[in-house]
């Protein structure tokens, strides 16, 4: 090839970069018409976010118009809206696995159909491939105050269940996303177990007491609060055991045991005791505890104090005033007043 050839190859080849360097300039990075925004909620240990971007309705007709009926709608603008877990939640009654999925709607003038999508990198509805689809159920859209630019919220939040919503002109599409949370919790207590809280009485105590709260999987309560009696009994295992085996149905036992817990125990254990069941809801068995305090240790005025409180959780107000007035007669003056607003409060 002679030098004359080379020379305008040459040239070609920078003017082909040079061509190729003014298209790449041309494409300016600017913000998206429709912004991009997250939401996030957690319920029990699942994490749930929502991806999405927002258009705004800009004076058109969205539903039926810009968003037709009867079509894959990507449920948002850009590419794929998409929905995460990070652990098994229920939908519609099905079980939907830890994952992303892109979220797809089908809207029409009654129910709406809600799509998740294993597919969750497409652009869009564009690509959408109905084989790909997980799981699909319907829901029935509500009026709603106008809203401008399209959003996702999570309402009526619970320890097991919330609402996501998808709001946009005045429409507002719900639909529920429940866990099993007792189910999530023991699951999680016995991944716990094995690391260091494991080496420690009040872990398993804790672990049993949790099924006897809430009622379930009792049997492996029982054997949560034998291991902790094994590393250390005390008063607070020993009376767990109790109830458990009370709800087992084996009143014996249960009965024999709660002397034991009592007749080793200190006014603070008991007293601790008591509050742990009452904040687990379990007040009935709050009081009973509470009340065996007031005849183990008559001359303190703090289990008189607690067997109060338990009363008025319970709404039995009268014996509430009663217990408050025995506590307020022996009560050091920095607990006077305290008591006195809660004898205010209960109209005393």
């Amino acid at each position: 090839m002679n030098r004359q050839i080379k020379f305008f190859l040459g040239i070609i080849f920078l003017l082909f970069l040079y061509a190729a360097s003014l298209s790449a300039q041309q494409n300016l990075t600017l913000p998206d018409a429709s912004q991009h925004a997250t939401v996030m909620q957690q319920i029990g240990f699942a994490e749930i976010k929502i991806d999405y971007h927002r258009p705004g309705v800009k004076g058109r007709q969205i539903w039926g118009a810009l968003v037709p009926y009867n079509q894959v709608w990507r449920a948002g603008a850009n590419q794929n809206t998409t929905i995460s877990f990070s652990r098994d939640v229920i939908i519609a009654g099905k079980t939907v696995p830890a994952g992303i999925y892109g979220l797809h709607m089908i809207p029409t003038e009654k129910e709406w159909t809600i799509i998740l999508s294993r597919d969750y990198r497409a652009w869009g509805s564009f690509f959408y491939n109905e084989g790909n689809d997980l799981t699909r159920f319907t829901t029935t859209p509500e009026a709603s105050d106008f809203q401008e630019w399209l959003i996702y919220s999570f309402d009526e939040v619970t320890p097991n269940s919330t609402t996501a919503s998808l709001k946009w002109d005045k429409l507002k599409i719900p639909f529920e996303i429940k866990i099993d949370l007792n189910k999530e919790v023991i699951s999680d207590i016995k991944i716990q177990l094995t690391g260091l809280p494991g080496f420690f009485w009040q872990a398993w105590n804790q672990a049993a007491n949790y099924c006897y709260v809430n009622t379930i999987d009792l049997e492996q309560g029982l054997k949560w609060v034998d291991r902790s009696i094994s590393i250390n009994k005390t008063p607070t295992n020993t009376f767990t055991k109790a109830l458990i085996l009370q709800d087992l149905g084996k009143t014996d036992e249960a009965v024999e045991l709660k002397k034991d817990a009592f007749a080793n125990a200190t006014e603070p254990e008991i007293n601790t005791l008591g509050y742990q069941l009452m904040n687990g809801g379990k007040i009935k068995d709050a009081i009973e505890v509470f009340k065996k305090n007031t005849e183990l240790h008559p001359d303190s005025w703090n289990v008189w104090d607690s067997l109060a409180e338990a009363y008025m959780n319970n709404g039995e107000n009268k014996l509430a005033i009663e217990n408050f007035k025995k506590a307020l007669g022996m009560a050091p003056d920095n607990q006077k007043e305290r008591i006195k607003g809660m004898l205010v409060q209960l109209g005393s």
